[in-house]
């Protein structure tokens, strides 16, 4: 596997959640460095070492509600 993509997302709670396509992956991270250091984390735990992607990359989700 060449890369790993995740998606990002605020959390209602504070922090972020991200969420690995085409991976059953999922973490958390209380700012973005602490994410950062959790999704390296969760990908060395999911692959063995021959398998790791070279890559991750960080898709960031953001949803804002405006009034009319």
């Amino acid at each position: 596997m060449h890369e790993i993509i995740f998606v990002v997302e605020e959390a209602p709670e504070g922090g972020y959640t991200a969420r690995a396509l085409g991976a059953s992956i999922f973490t958390e991270g209380d700012d973005v460095k602490d994410l950062e250091t959790q999704v390296r984390d969760a990908v060395r735990c999911h692959f063995e070492e021959e398998e790791l992607p070279k890559v991750i990359r960080l898709h960031f989700v953001r949803e804002e509600v405006i009034a009319v």
